[in-house]
């Protein structure tokens, strides 16, 4: 480490979501001295946990299900169980129903979940295994900025699948099952399945079920915050809650700056530090798709008709890949399709502490054009009851936010987008602006690090990692090894 003059901080972050949590980890374990700083009364960001509708049903505001936390190469290394968090395995981790009764699931066998696609069993098993027989390595080169791949082979063989369209990939299944769960999965990246390397999505999400499952945080995703924020302070890290930063004279002096923030944000907070081509970048950066997201208390789980998603974790709802496709690009058209596609977990199924005895919590978005402020509610109990009849009968309570009140919660939401950006092939490496490294500003020791920057959304905290070990390289002259 290099001598540098004294400063109140070595390092301040500034945003508590996960990327703004493993950048600050990682730098204090290198023996700096950092400051993590958070607006609101609570770390988190997306990882936080209330009770939204009544007392004693907790719900995530944000995050639900976590598959990439688990899988996550920087988390997996931290002692977070000594700090409170454990995580619940659903039966199943993914259901698909369709109307006629039938359902795909993704489940941690690949055997398994390929036997119920029938004729589509050996295309299944034959996309998966390969990524499956080294995904631990291989996601190291996922989660990661653009990079000469540390697993070359490996790299190129995913990346002919990841970059194509999802509606290109399904070409090679002919059932309206297999079709319709790569269909759901694929829509976790916020754009029309028509669009190139939307197929990585559905891919990376399923192989990581496959590989380690989709669990859910026991207590709610505020307790990976709380452990991510209770390790931090075990190893001399600082934090300071309820400060809102909204310029660089609010901050304390400090070699180093991250920000867990989008590029709106950190041109408000530090623009005018930044060079006329950087700020230029950033105000082209392209946000994509809003989210309505609602939470019911319960009076009792809700009763798909198929049953596969009664012991699933999470429901994607949305019947046929054309259905969700067509959905998807209404939405990213600026429409409000009548039937959307709906993302649903049922966490109090599987974790007693979500709810009173007998009784049930669900959350569930879908997308909507970003900023909007229409009322999807209807839209989408009529999608559950659809697959689940008599389903109104069971609310007790709701609570709903559209995607103007997302980014009223949470500002690095523009217009509601949760993915921090549109994560297409135009900003998947360059996110947010074309440089050699994507974490760096244009002024020296302010660096970004929020998911929309390389690899991009998700609770994996890889953005803040890759931004903390860029800010350590340069700044300190500390090197950390690969993951």
């Amino acid at each position: 480490m290099k001598t540098l003059p004294n400063r109140d901080y070595d390092a301040v972050v500034i945003g508590s979501g996960p990327n703004g949590l493993a950048a600050a980890i990682a730098m204090q374990r290198e023996g700096l001295k950092v400051m993590l700083i958070e607006g609101k009364d609570t770390i988190g960001g997306g990882m936080r946990s209330a009770e939204l509708t009544l007392p004693g049903y907790v719900h995530d505001v944000c995050s639900a299900i976590h598959p990439m936390a688990l899988a996550s190469p920087f988390f997996s290394q931290l002692p977070l169980s000594k700090y409170g968090l454990s995580y619940i395995f659903p039966t199943i981790d993914a259901a698909h129903p369709f109307d006629d009764g039938s359902a795909a699931s993704v489940s941690r066998s690949v055997e398994e979940t390929a036997a119920f696609l029938r004729e589509d069993e050996i295309a299944y098993a034959e996309l998966f295994k390969p990524l499956l027989a080294h995904w631990p390595e291989l996601l190291q080169d996922i989660l990661a900025p653009l990079h000469i791949p540390h697993h070359p082979l490996l790299f190129s063989k995913f990346g002919l699948n990841a970059i194509l369209s999802a509606k290109a990939l399904t070409k090679r299944f002919v059932t309206t099952q297999a079709r319709g769960l790569f269909a759901g999965m694929a829509a976790h990246a916020m754009q029309p399945l028509t669009n190139y390397s939307t197929a990585a999505t559905a891919l990376v999400l399923m192989a990581s079920a496959h590989s380690g499952g989709w669990p859910i945080p026991k207590g709610g995703s505020i307790a990976i915050a709380n452990a991510l924020g209770n390790y931090f302070k075990s190893i001399g890290g600082q934090i300071e809650t309820g400060l809102m930063i909204s310029s660089m004279a609010q901050l304390p002096p400090a070699h180093a700056y991250i920000f867990d923030v989008g590029p709106k944000q950190l041109l408000e907070i530090a623009g005018q530090q930044f060079s006329g081509l950087y700020k230029w970048q950033l105000n082209r950066f392209k946000y994509g798709m809003g989210v309505y997201k609602m939470d019911w208390a319960l009076s009792e789980p809700i009763a798909f008709t198929n049953n596969l998603c009664r012991q699933a974790g999470t429901v994607h709802l949305g019947n046929t890949f054309e259905e969700i496709a067509e959905a998807e690009q209404q939405t990213w058209q600026g429409h409000h399709p009548k039937r959307p596609f709906v993302l649903l977990a049922q966490p109090s199924v599987f974790d007693t502490t979500r709810a009173p005895n007998g009784k049930h919590t669900a959350w569930v978005y879908c997308h909507v054009p970003a900023g909007s402020e229409v009322d999807m509610s209807g839209a989408i109990e009529s999608q559950v009851e659809r697959f689940a009849p008599g389903f109104r009968d069971t609310i007790l309570a709701r609570h709903c936010m559209n995607s103007a009140e997302m980014e009223f919660y949470n500002p690095n939401y523009v217009g509601g987008d949760i993915n921090g950006g549109v994560m297409d092939l135009s900003q998947l490496f360059t996110r947010p602006a074309l440089r050699l490294s994507p974490y760096k500003t244009s002024k020296k020791g302010i660096y970004i690090c929020s998911s929309s920057t390389p690899p991009g959304g998700g609770v994996h905290g890889m953005c803040g990692y890759y931004a903390a070990k860029k800010a350590l390289k340069d700044i300190f002259s500390i090197a950390i090894t690969a993951l």
